[in-house]
């Protein structure tokens, strides 16, 4: 394990790894906090300190609350493949510089993508950072098969 915190390659991946998780974990919260703004609950009892006739008028959809989930779910399909893809793109030793610069292209796209989700940016700047991260992982798949395919 010592070697591995050695390995600047390695250590780049884990920072960037951590910080696009750590993102994907606050969507979570974040969900909450507009269930709670905007009164709208999937589970009844969730709605605290209310009756139960006001209970159901909050049992609706809200499309904030829909977007902060989509985007979520854009979270989960885009940054556990690239946590796995950038481990095995970590492990075949790339040049420092290309991997910093794949890290971080996707660690910004991702954080891009999700300001222009919740603030409703107009498009294609949410479909081009959505592309960016794709691209930047299939990136990385490539350097990982070309390295160390083996058929």
């Amino acid at each position: 394990m010592a070697s591995l915190l050695e390995n600047e390659v390695f250590m780049a991946y884990t920072t960037y790894a951590a910080v696009v998780t750590l993102k994907m974990m606050l969507m979570g919260p974040m969900t909450s906090y507009f269930r709670i703004t905007r009164s709208s609950f999937s589970n009844e009892e969730d709605v605290l300190g209310k009756s139960p006739e006001e209970k159901k008028k909050c049992m609706k959809s809200h499309p904030d609350v829909e977007r902060v989930k989509r985007c979520h779910q854009n979270d989960l399909e885009n940054v556990i493949p690239f946590v796995v893809i950038g481990l095995l793109y970590a492990a075949t030793s790339p040049e420092l510089s290309s991997a910093l610069l794949h890290f971080r292209l996707f660690a910004g796209a991702r954080i891009f993508h999700t300001i222009a989700y919740i603030c409703v940016l107009p498009q294609p700047s949410r479909a081009l950072s959505w592309m960016l991260g794709m691209l930047v992982t299939f990136s990385m798949a490539y350097n990982v098969l070309t390295a160390a395919a083996y058929f």
